[in-house]
């Protein structure tokens, strides 16, 4: 096979075979390392390859699996195709396809959740395992033999860092525009050597706009021609465009008390979703200009606040744009490249920088219980949804740590505000203020009690609060304990009527 003009190193160039070909180097019982973060970044070719060759050793009765390491989620033709054929044996650490979703929570596939924070650490500590082979989709590979990420950093420097093997995808249909854009530190350590990160504010580079890889570990090169998968956002509706309200109104209540900057604000961090991006909507219309992104996840609505110069700089890891502005994106990325900066998400999600540049992050939950503790991971406490992602980075180092939701899920069949939490992932101790259509409680200096009052009478669906109000008033009368009172078995009991009522 020939390489395109994409790969301008002699080296890589003589090795460029077909998926099938690279798909053959993959042995059974591997960790894989892929990029991919949100559905930007990951490999197209190879992983639908090895799932064909995974299916044809299934047909014959051969155990073949795969333990799958990303930076975040993928797409249909990696997650997608690999559970298709049930070749993944673990996840991690993050996920949102719905065939891997269902085999992990048929008890068919494990899956790691982790903070992706904490991904590329525990790699290099040794904590995971050994990775077998790197998967990485670049745009590009200089004569030098450095690499020019695609849509995606995520966890792509330690993957090329510690894999045995390495296999490049090169997508050339992402535009020259894209060089230039990441900025790929290098200077992380290991405890007991680990030096300041030196990053004052979200526009910083302080590394180089290049991968850089062992030529000697690359084992294949394999071309492709094929855009991301397309994040469908559908337009804020009365639910998304009132949480836009009540918080676009708390934050001008914080710049009036001197807590916030009154045209920048602090730079904002956003999870992903179309609650998130009517949010950043209400942000685009509203008074505040110049402001700053640091997020793991440049969305629609961010791009649009770029666009209009809401937004002067933004600091992400990956995309996660609609079709429309994703080809946008690629058409003019030289002219975002200024402005935009993608880096590996072990510092776009570390904590000590989230913490020292004062964050306000605004991230989506399942559920909150009245005392403020969030479950952003599981539906009645044992199906997983998608993972914690980054939103556990961001709200315990947050200068705001903000949750939003609808009130009820299921057609007003379930509430989102719950006595009992079925699953925490996100304390009350990381949580400050919660927000639904219903309003927005701000929780900062009060104690559980005081809590569950204000959550009920600002975030509760008016049909829930009787019921919610009634279970507080007699915890109140009845638990052993009255600094956090609960009716153990009548907050579980909340839950499982759903599933006696067939909602589930």
């Amino acid at each position: 096979m020939t390489a395109s003009g994409r790969i301008l190193n002699p080296l890589l160039a003589a090795r460029v075979v077909s998926a099938e070909e690279a798909a053959a180097l993959v042995p059974p019982g591997a960790n894989v390392g892929m990029s991919g973060f949100t559905g930007a970044g990951y490999p197209k070719a190879v992983p639908r390859a090895l799932a064909r060759r995974i299916g044809a050793a299934h047909a014959r009765g051969e155990p073949f699996r795969i333990g799958l390491w990303t930076g975040a989620s993928t797409g249909p033709e990696l997650d997608g195709a690999l559970a298709e054929v049930e070749g993944i044996e673990s996840r991690l650490p993050f996920q949102s396809d719905p065939a891997v979703r269902k085999l992990i929570n048929g008890g068919r596939m494990h899956f790691v959740d982790m903070h992706l924070s904490h991904v590329a650490q525990q790699a290099w500590f040794g904590f995971l395992g050994r990775i077998d082979t790197a998967v990485v989709e670049v745009a590009g590979m200089l004569p030098d033999g450095r690499l020019i990420p695609s849509s995606s950093i995520g966890n792509n420097k330690t993957w090329l860092d510690q894999a045995d093997r390495i296999i490049l995808e090169v997508n050339n249909w992402f535009s020259d525009g894209f060089e230039g854009m990441h900025d790929v530190y290098y200077g992380t350590r290991l405890p007991p050597h680990r030096m300041p990160i030196p990053l004052v504010a979200a526009g910083d580079r302080i590394g180089e706009p290049y991968l850089r890889c062992d030529l000697s570990k690359v084992v294949a090169v394999v071309e492709t021609h094929q855009p991301d998968r397309d994040t469908a956002f559908a337009a804020p509706d009365e639910i998304s465009r009132a949480i836009a309200g009540h918080i676009i109104d708390f934050l001008q209540h914080e710049v009036a008390r001197g807590r916030l900057p009154a045209r920048t604000l602090l730079p904002i961090q956003s999870g992903v979703g179309n609650v998130a991006n009517a949010v950043l909507a209400g942000l685009n219309e509203g008074p505040f200009e110049g402001m700053s992104a640091y997020t793991e996840v440049l969305q629609d609505g961010m791009l649009a606040m770029v666009d209009k110069g809401t937004l002067a700089h933004a600091s992400a890891t990956a995309l996660s744009l609609s079709h429309a502005a994703a080809a946008r994106f690629n058409a003019n990325a030289a002219a975002y490249r200024d402005r935009i900066v993608l880096r590996p998400q072990e510092i776009s999600n570390h904590p000590e920088v989230i913490r020292r540049l004062g964050t306000i992050a605004m991230n989506a939950m399942i559920e909150a219980d009245i005392y403020g503790n969030v479950n952003s991971t599981h539906v009645m406490g044992s199906s997983i949804m998608n993972g914690i992602g980054g939103s556990g980075d961001f709200a315990r180092n947050a200068y705001l740590s903000i949750f939003v939701t609808p009130s009820v899920a299921k057609g007003g069949a379930i509430s989102c505000i719950v006595p009992f939490a079925s699953h925490v992932d996100n304390t009350e101790h990381d949580v400050q203020v919660i927000v639904t259509e219903q309003g927005l409680a701000d929780l900062r200096g009060l104690s559980p009690r005081q809590r569950a009052q204000v959550i009920i009478a600002q975030c509760a669906h008016l049909d829930y609060r009787p019921a919610l109000r009634d279970y507080v008033a007699r915890a109140a009368r009845t638990a052993p304990g009255q600094h956090t009172p609960h009716l153990l078995d009548e907050a579980f009991s909340w839950h499982m009527r759903y599933l006696r009522e067939g909602h589930m």
